[in-house]
């Protein structure tokens, strides 16, 4: 399993921590696409279904491990795990950028609505939906 560590109080996986720098990976698929005149293939709904599509492939490596299983997976399914993410962020990361969505600013404003969907009194342990908790 792979070894977390504490940056500034956050919990973070993997050996070496790297921040993802959004802007300048954006930038860096945009000129990728625009160098193979793709851009012309990068509308919304193609990024989202694309991006539905590698989310699927991710799906199909865990589809049938038990739950040990999926967490100790062995170098090459790790490696294809990788991979599917990789694939999932670029199609997230162009999404984005296409919209000219703030992905950084979307996560923080989702993250505020869990907080209060969500908090830790009423949420500690139970799984239960917000919306099905009794009022």
């Amino acid at each position: 399993m792979a070894r977390r560590h504490s940056v500034q109080g956050v919990r973070v996986a993997g050996e070496d921590f790297q921040s993802l720098e959004v802007t300048a990976l954006q930038l860096r698929l945009r000129e990728f696409a625009d160098a193979r005149d793709w851009e012309q293939f990068h509308s919304p709904k193609n990024l989202a279904m694309a991006l539905a599509g590698e989310a699927g492939e991710l799906l199909a490596i865990f589809q049938w491990l038990s739950e040990m299983q999926s967490s100790a997976l062995d170098n090459e399914d790790r490696d294809r795990v990788a991979e599917e993410m990789a694939d999932i962020q670029i199609y997230l990361l162009r999404l984005a950028d296409v919209l000219d969505l703030s992905l950084p600013a979307a996560v923080e404003g989702k993250i505020a609505d869990n907080e209060r969907k969500y908090p830790v009194g009423e949420s500690k342990g139970n799984a239960t939906k917000y919306s099905r908790r009794a009022r």
